[in-house]
């Protein structure tokens, strides 16, 4: 690669996000985040504001349990045509409008509960705000992937993950400061009114072009195509078994060190005041240009060699925390640890979510993309389990360290998969 090819595709990667695609995927984004952090945090504020006590509010963790399953269900939105609208609108887009109108219905219908009078009603319409916010999440990933060619992965990575930022900012913290001046049933109605971008995001989208569909005649007839073909036709591939455990292992140091964040800086004398504005604040915007600075290099240098990048930079940037565990509660250093790790865990993220969509066969986007990120959420949460006991027996520096050199082994699969072409190259919409 020349100089100027290089400065070239380094252009194009920033170029990409003027495209109309791209700020499509990032409204699309938007609608994924707002009703994630709906169900799993501002749920549990608003219950305690109504009176719920602790044990029933504990109890409404499970309605998160979608998001962890949505393979299951999968296979129906990859496969199963909607009478009428997708004929109209196409596969995706059908399956996309019809449930976000249902979920924008949920959520607005959610206000109009009252769990201290009865809290069934809520229960209910929460669980099914869940499944249809992780129902959401499938079809958009599957719209997103195929609406983009491989070298645009990281732009659409990172769009879609900086448009989710914001809606969970949405529904996490401009819930909560609305609920300080008007009532919990306008809140809900404004955070359902947020949906609308989502829908309009469709409607603006065309239908990316698909493999002939096999007409699902039969039950027979969908388990063999919507559910066995994705796994088979992924399993046979070359370095399949490789590929699943670099998915389980590249942010594996990120994953163990976030798990004891919040204790580490209690642990270390931070107060509330100082993680908010640094860890919560702060740091979300240098996860914003992270993942937007992936995209870019995704593009410029291409999918193997951002991974390596992000890799590199997500394990030296831990090390960080280890001189914030001799530093004491100086807040200058924690900045500068906290930023430094949101960037690079950004950036990091938006190549790894670039590959895991690069991966996917067209025929089985959905189905594809839910699979591996759910293998990837529950390997990196059972993985994470013993970063406490790890923590006691080591002391906070050891930890710190320990957890960059735990990115070693993803750097180094890194270097296997690349004797593999076991991606799949897609094509935009015209």
């Amino acid at each position: 690669m020349t100089e100027t090819t290089a400065l070239q595709r380094f252009w194009a990667g920033l170029l990409i996000y003027k495209d109309r695609r791209v700020l499509l995927i990032a409204l699309m984004g938007i609608a994924s985040g707002l009703p994630l952090l709906l169900t799993l945090s501002t749920l549990g504020y608003w219950l305690r504001t109504q009176g719920l006590d602790l044990t029933s509010i504990g109890l409404f963790a499970a309605v998160g349990l979608p998001y962890s399953l949505k393979f299951l269900w999968a296979p129906v939105i990859d496969k199963v045509p909607l009478p009428v609208l997708t004929a109209q609108l196409g596969q995706r887009r059908s399956w996309a409008l019809f449930i976000q109108v249902l979920l924008m219905g949920a959520i607005a219908a959610l206000g109009f509960t009252d769990p201290s009078v009865a809290v069934l009603p809520t229960a209910i319409i929460a669980t099914v705000i869940g499944f249809l916010s992780a129902s959401q999440d499938v079809v958009i990933d599957a719209l997103r992937i195929e609406l983009l060619t491989q070298d645009e992965q990281g732009a659409g990575a990172a769009a879609t993950q900086g448009g989710y930022r914001l809606g969970l900012l949405i529904s996490g913290a401009g819930a909560l400061l609305l609920s300080d001046y008007v009532s919990w049933t306008f809140v809900f109605l404004f955070l359902s009114g947020f949906m609308m971008l989502g829908m309009i995001a469709i409607l603006m989208t065309k239908e990316p072009e698909h493999p002939a569909m096999d007409r699902i005649t039969d039950m027979r007839t969908f388990m063999k195509v919507g559910v066995v073909s994705p796994f088979s036709e992924f399993l046979v591939r070359p370095g399949a078994f490789i590929i699943l455990t670099f998915v389980l292992l590249y942010k594996f140091g990120d994953a163990i060190g976030g798990t004891m964040a919040n204790p580490f800086y209690v642990d270390m004398g931070f107060s509330g005041t100082d993680i908010a504005l640094v860890s919560k604040t702060a740091g979300v915007i240098a996860t914003l240009v992270g993942v937007f600075a992936g995209g870019v290099l995704v593009r410029a240098i291409g999918l193997l060699p951002s991974l390596v990048i992000g890799g590199i930079l997500q394990a030296a940037t831990n090390m960080l925390y280890a001189w914030v565990a001799v530093s004491g509660t100086d807040i200058s250093v924690l900045a500068i640890a906290v930023w430094g790790d949101n960037f690079t865990g950004g950036l990091g993220s938006a190549a790894f979510i670039a590959y895991l969509s690069a991966l996917c066969n067209r025929e089985f986007t959905a189905t594809q993309y839910a699979l591996l990120t759910a293998f990837m959420a529950f390997g990196r949460t059972l993985l994470s389990t013993p970063s406490g006991w790890l923590v006691e027996q080591v002391g906070w520096v050891e930890f710190f360290i320990l957890t960059a050199f735990l990115a070693v082994p993803g750097l180094v699969l890194i270097f296997i998969l690349s004797r593999y072409k076991a991606y799949r190259p897609t094509k935009p919409a015209a």
